[in-house]
């Protein structure tokens, strides 16, 4: 703080006393007139300072609300995509359902023409003789479950044996469709009949390689020219 009466002591020793109160009151204004300009400075870069810390604070608020409208936004987009989804996996089951029953249809129909033309086929070619008709049947496995068995009939093989066909059709055979059969059906009669001759029937093969796979595994295979 400033000393005006220290100032005036020090004027006077210099010259009288009327100017010395002068210049003494004049430099107490100027140092007030001072004091009052660096407060206002200084007030006005604190308002400045609020200010710029109000508006970033807005800013800041109106960019969460952002984020958080686009959160919203992208939990509800990933619902929507979630149902897409379940109604693709469900159309998707309805789908293969249904070309699984198409698939099946289409077995069936070469099965049926297959019946009345595989003893002359199998005759012909294995020397086997069909004692009964051909029927598509179920079969108790060894544990007593039922197993669909497409071709069914029993026959004698070119030495006299009882053997027992079994058979399955399918539109374009593959070697997924062999490993089937050969799971599903083979496997699980292998020990319930003595002897079993397996015999596939198809429209067209889907690799060639599918014709050297059922001669690896000892499977006869017609065409359904061949009816």
């Amino acid at each position: 703080m400033l000393n005006t009466l220290k100032i005036y002591d020090d004027l006077t020793e210099t010259m009288d006393e009327r100017a010395a109160r002068k210049i003494a009151y004049i430099i107490g204004m100027v140092y007030e007139e001072l004091q009052n300009v660096v407060t206002k400075v200084e007030f006005k870069e604190l308002t400045d300072n609020v200010k710029e810390l109000s508006k970033a604070q807005r800013q800041t608020e109106l960019r969460i609300q952002e984020l958080a409208e686009a959160q919203k936004a992208l939990a509800e987009a990933q619902k929507r995509t979630e149902k897409e989804i379940h109604q693709l996996v469900v159309e998707h089951k309805d789908t293969k359902k249904q070309l699984g029953g198409i698939s099946t249809t289409v077995g069936y129909g070469i099965e049926d023409k297959a019946y009345p033309a595989l003893p002359a086929l199998l005759k012909q070619d294995f020397g086997i003789t069909v004692q009964e008709r051909l029927i598509r049947d179920y079969v108790k496995d060894r544990t007593g479950r039922n197993v669909e068995v497409n071709i069914l009939g029993r026959a004698l093989n070119k030495d006299g044996k009882n053997i027992t066909i079994i058979g399955e059709g399918k539109s374009q055979l593959s070697v997924n469709d062999v490993n089937d059969f050969i799971r599903k059906k083979l496997n699980r009669l292998q020990d319930v009949f003595d002897e079993i001759f397996p015999v596939m029937v198809t429209y067209m093969v889907s690799a060639p390689e599918v014709r050297d796979y059922l001669r690896e595994k000892g499977i006869a295979l017609y065409y359904s020219y061949n009816f």
